[in-house]
């Protein structure tokens, strides 16, 4: 008996000594079976091969590279399997199949979202908050689309100076004094723009306060109010606009919330906790509303040049509240340009996006408190060391940010701050210092 193997497999049986290895003389059965390392099991431990008695073997034993077997004096000849292909690279190839597929049902997707894409124009938009601020910002792009506005604010003065501005630009704005922190007023709003318009199509939530000061200067009623504020003001507005959404058959809801409802920062205690609920309220939201085409997005921006600043409160060391707040506000390096964070927020809402987190400092802050939550708590602890220090005998007393200027604001540090306030009507250009 003799085995003829194909070129490749580097040895071969002779017919005239079918008993036999070649040179060697060895008899065949007890002699191991050579053959390329690339060739057969994976791991490369596959049996030796011996003949069975009778002059047959076993054909499943025979290595790959085998073309055929012969049996002496039985006269059979059998075909064997051409090898088969090395194992090779073929998961790279499977991988970037695979990649491949999900790039193009990327772009598919993308390019079916761009074809259908939601639009303001005849919308009915209430924007809560809407007289300054980047809820003025939201308004100025929405009008400038065609939507039809409704503005929702506290102060009936600055909500005048808005609705003139938008007005002059073609805007159909509706301008409604409104506390949202009280129910009644809400739902009075919210009926007023439905019957003017005849219906609500989108709701954003941004109207905001912002405390700044330590925890030992705060009382509970701080927290209170920027709870009324930030939670329940938008779910009234939201449980009274909701009807109107499903009549509709479709709508949008925009949380405006924080960095500070995704990581609390010292000395924005009641900003941070409020801010944390919004965050949840809109997540509730989102999960439930989505059955009846209703898409809730929650934005979380880091600091913004809105020009809001002269308008919070400070409690402590007033001046150096102010000033570390306002400068944080102002430098680039630290904030965003408030219009584009804009035009970004009216996009999410457009597509309906779960969330929103504009800032590349705000995403890197959310991410490592996410990844490394104890190298974050440390960092958080050394910043807040390096604010202001409690004021002796922890007053409670509290001044807006007009009321807490120092020589480092208004000052250089801050004039895009400064600048911000005057065009987004934070406050009249004829008081603005520095």
């Amino acid at each position: 008996m003799y085995i003829e193997q194909s070129p490749n497999t580097g040895w071969s049986g002779e017919p005239d000594s079918p008993d036999r290895a070649p040179e060697s003389g060895e008899p065949l059965e007890s002699m191991p079976v050579s053959r390329d390392p690339d060739i057969g099991s994976e791991d490369g431990d596959r049996e030796d091969l011996a003949p069975e008695s009778g002059g047959r073997a076993d054909l499943s034993q025979l290595p790959t590279g085998i073309t055929r077997w012969h049996s002496s004096g039985l006269g059979d000849e059998r075909e064997m399997p051409a090898p088969a292909p090395k194992a090779g690279r073929g998961w790279l190839v499977k991988a970037l199949g695979a990649a491949g597929l999900v790039v193009a049902v990327g772009a598919l997707a993308s390019a079916l979202a761009r074809r259908s894409r939601y639009t303001f124009t005849d919308k009915t938009v209430v924007v809560t908050g809407g007289s300054r601020g980047l809820g003025l910002l939201l308004a100025r792009r929405l009008a400038a689309e065609g939507a039809r506005l409704v503005l929702l604010a506290r102060d009936a003065d600055e909500l005048q100076r808005a609705s003139r501005e938008l007005g002059e630009a073609g805007g159909n704005v509706l301008p409604i004094p409104c506390d949202i922190t009280q129910r009644d007023q809400v739902e009075s709003a919210i009926q007023q723009a439905a019957a003017r318009f005849g219906g609500i199509d989108v709701l954003i939530n941004n109207a905001g306060v912002i405390q700044v000061g330590p925890i030992e200067h705060m009382r509970i009623e701080d927290f209170e109010e920027a709870m009324k504020v930030h939670l329940w003001g938008p779910l009234y507005a939201t449980m009274a606009v909701l009807p109107h959404l499903r009549q509709r058959g479709e709508g949008r809801i925009v949380n405006i919330s924080s960095i500070g409802g995704k990581v609390a920062f010292p000395h924005l205690g009641p900003y941070a906790t409020s801010k944390f609920a919004l965050t949840g309220l809109s997540d509730a939201l989102r999960a439930e509303l989505r059955r009846e085409n209703i898409y809730v997005t929650t934005v979380c921006p880091g600091l913004m040049r809105t020009g809001s600043p002269p308008n919070i409160t400070t409690k402590g060391r007033h001046e150096a509240e102010y000033a570390w707040f306002a400068i944080s506000d102002s430098l680039p390096l630290l904030s965003v340009n408030a219009n584009r964070a804009a035009a970004r927020i009216l996009e999410a809402c457009r597509r309906g996006a779960p969330r929103l987190v504009i800032g590349a400092q705000a995403k890197a802050v959310v991410m490592l408190n996410e990844l490394m939550p104890g190298l974050s708590a440390r960092m958080l602890a050394i910043a807040n060391r390096l604010l202001p220090s409690p004021a002796p005998g922890g007053s409670p007393e509290e001044r807006t940010g007009w009321e807490s200027q120092s020589k480092w604001a208004p000052s250089r540090l801050t004039s895009l701050t400064y600048k911000a306030a005057e065009r987004n009507n934070e406050v009249k250009a004829a008081d603005v210092e520095g």
